[in-house]
Parts: structure tokens; C-alpha cells; sequence
């Protein structure tokens, strides 16, 4: 009984969103349908426990929401950037793949910033090279290479300084 336990005290977040999931999938509420949710997202945390990383724990949480904020920002812009893009006639994309030189070296904080380049629009982590000091990127419009500089000291300024605060 202990070997299950330890998973859903030791990732509770994990157990929740997975039984959050199981909700949201099943669109129902009913005791039964969060009961066999829950025992579900319970199996599957402790039957994936073995295989997660140790994960290092945020130096400072408190600026998890200034990062949270300041990416639901970026977001909103980079939408209204593309969109402008997109509904301008006389402008067309010109995209460009490049190599960003990285900092951090803790692989979730990795992680965290290859997905956030993901998440805001123009811009997708393609690529971290095997040594884990490059992420090559795929940029919708860098007509320039000063334009695809100026991104990458965006995304360096904007997003890996700040989890390099966060995380050791």
C-alpha cells in the first residue's frame, strides 16, 4: 500500500491532472466516474514513478506566476502579430530556422523553455542538440538575421533568465 502512496504524495499534481483529465474526457461528475478516475490516475503515477527524472526543486516558486504572466502576455501579442501577418496582402512570412545558445542545463528548466517557445505562436522548438547547448528554432518571419537575433535575445531575456531564477 506504501509503494502506491508514495507516488500521489510525491506528484500529487500529476495524479490530479490525470484524474482532472479522466473528468474532462468522461464529462461527468458522478461519484462512480471520480472514483474509478481516481483510482486510475493513481495506477498510472505509480506504475510511471520509476521512470521520472529527479526533478530539482524551484530556487524561487514565487516567480512561477511573474513567468506565467508574462508568457499569457507574449501570447496575446504574438496572436495579434500573426494575425496582422496573415491578413496583410502585401506581407508574406518569411521563415528561418536558427540555433539558440543555451544557459540553462537543468532538463526540466529545459523543457519548460522549449515548450514555451512552442506555446507562443511564430516560433517553434525544433531541435536540442545531444550536448544540450543549442535549440535550433523555427521562426514563421525572420526576414533578417538581425530580426532572428533580435528573437533569440527576446526569448533569452523574456523567458531562460527568468528560469534561471527559478531553477538552481
Amino acid at each position: 500500500m506504501r509503494r502506491y502512496l508514495k507516488p500521489l504524495l510525491s506528484a500529487p499534481l500529476s495524479t490530479l491532472a490525470l484524474l482532472g483529465l479522466w473528468l474532462l474526457l468522461q464529462g461527468s461528475l458522478a461519484p462512480d466516474q471520480v472514483l474509478l478516475g481516481a483510482g486510475l490516475a493513481l495506477a498510472i503515477t505509480a506504475a510511471a514513478h520509476p521512470f521520472w527524472p529527479v526533478r530539482q526543486r524551484p530556487r524561487r516558486p514565487l516567480l512561477i506566476a511573474r513567468y506565467l504572466w508574462r508568457l499569457a502576455v507574449d501570447i496575446v501579442i504574438a496572436n495579434l502579430r500573426i494575425a496582422a501577418l496573415i491578413l496583410s496582402p502585401s506581407r508574406h512570412p518569411q521563415p528561418a530556422f536558427v540555433e539558440l545558445p543555451l544557459t540553462l542545463t537543468e532538463p526540466f528548466a529545459l523543457y519548460l523553455l522549449a515548450t514555451t517557445i512552442s506555446l507562443t505562436p511564430g516560433s517553434l522548438s525544433a531541435e536540442l542538440s545531444d550536448d544540450r547547448r543549442l535549440l535550433l528554432l523555427h521562426l514563421l518571419d525572420a526576414p533578417t538575421p538581425a530580426d532572428a537575433a533580435a528573437e533569440c535575445a527576446k526569448i533569452k531575456d523574456h523567458y531562460e533568465r527568468l528560469l534561471l531564477e527559478i531553477f538552481p
